[in-house]
């Protein structure tokens, strides 16, 4: 496994568009003859799941006033809050056609890594979530392109959780089916869990530990390493600007609708936002912290032109593979959703 330092010139990189960038060129453009580790940290940011609509995701008058860079990532999953007490790690590989959704086999290096350091109660639960002592410190999702894979997660070391409480707007229902009341108050700080050698640290001396753990190494000096090249750098740059770096991608295009359910499903939320005309669904846009292996909008387009009907929605969805492009959900929850019906 190569691991590659995202500094370019010595320089740490901390904002969200370029690190995200250099996460999807090595998944998309470079294919090395072993799997990646990468490493990153953000200054304040809130990452934004690939089908997630922006602005029902952030509080913008807050994220405005202090200047939180928002991007969208191309896995799904929900929104995240990133800060420079955050590390993000992302896994990349050939994918073996068994391995999306496999949230532990990428997860266990990191836990493991954490054990060592302390944090023996740290243990991945539901679906993609790192908790300890019951509270969450690292949220996981998973992208998956032309025979390649991305995992990737973050781990709250020393996360400023009063900014997230403000910067996100939590689902009234996700909140609901854990039995929460807050988002602080599900989250926690790994720091305090290990051991006291390591509490004094800042994020990049925790994340060398991390990587030293997970390499087996006694120094940084031992990893196996990629340096990316100039060459690297221009696609990098060239992928920033087209994507994570271009508002339109971040932010997208939001029309007004008539009909909007929103529900959490066995697959994660699921946001139908939808106009009827003549008993027909004229425009339709899905949402949602779901991971699909597909493009979601090949689902909106089979359903555009469908009558507003529980027969019509049914065979639009038995025709379609749900589980690529959602996970585990049936024809019929989706139709009682876009139905409002429960």
């Amino acid at each position: 496994m190569y691991y590659v330092n995202n500094e370019r010139k010595g320089k740490k990189i901390v904002d969200a568009a370029t690190n995200l960038a250099i996460e999807y060129f090595l998944l998309n453009e470079k294919h090395l003859d072993e799997p990646i580790l990468l490493f990153y940290t953000n200054e304040n940011a809130i990452i934004i799941g690939k089908n997630q609509n922006t602005y029902e995701e952030v509080q913008q008058d807050y994220i405005d006033e202090h200047h939180i860079e928002v991007v969208r990532r191309f896995s799904g999953g929900g929104a995240v809050y990133h800060d420079m007490g955050n590390v993000c790690f992302c896994f990349i590989t050939d994918d073996d056609g068994e391995s999306f959704r496999n949230f532990a086999k990428f997860t266990q290096p990191v836990i493991d890594a954490l054990h060592k350091m302390g944090a023996t109660g740290a243990k991945l639960e539901g679906r993609n979530d790192l908790l300890i002592d019951g509270k969450k410190f690292s949220g996981n999702a998973m992208y998956s392109n032309k025979g390649r894979l991305t995992a990737h997660g973050t781990i709250m070391y020393d996360l400023d959780t009063e900014v997230a409480t403000h910067a996100l707007r939590p689902k009234q229902d996700k909140i609901k089916s854990k039995g929460i009341k807050s988002i602080r108050s599900r989250m926690t700080n790994i720091k305090p869990y290990v051991n006291e050698e390591y509490q004094n640290m800042d994020i990049f001396e925790f994340r060398n530990v991390l990587l030293k753990n997970i390499f087996g190494v006694d120094s940084i000096e031992e990893v196996k390493q990629y340096v990316l090249t100039d060459e690297d750098w221009e696609r990098i740059e060239a992928f920033k600007a087209k994507y994570t770096g271009n508002p339109d991608w971040n932010y997208g295009a939001n029309p007004k609708f008539d009909i909007h359910n929103s529900k959490r499903t066995t697959a994660g939320q699921v946001d139908f936002s939808l106009n009827v005309v003549n008993n027909k669904i004229d425009t339709v846009k899905i949402n949602g912290d779901f991971f699909g292996l597909g493009e979601i909008s090949d689902v909106e387009d089979k359903l555009l032109g469908t009558p507003y009907r529980r027969q019509d929605l049914m065979e639009v969805f038995e025709s379609v593979d749900l589980k690529h492009y959602f996970g585990n959900v049936t024809a019929e929850d989706l139709t009682n959703l876009i139905l409002a019906e429960d």
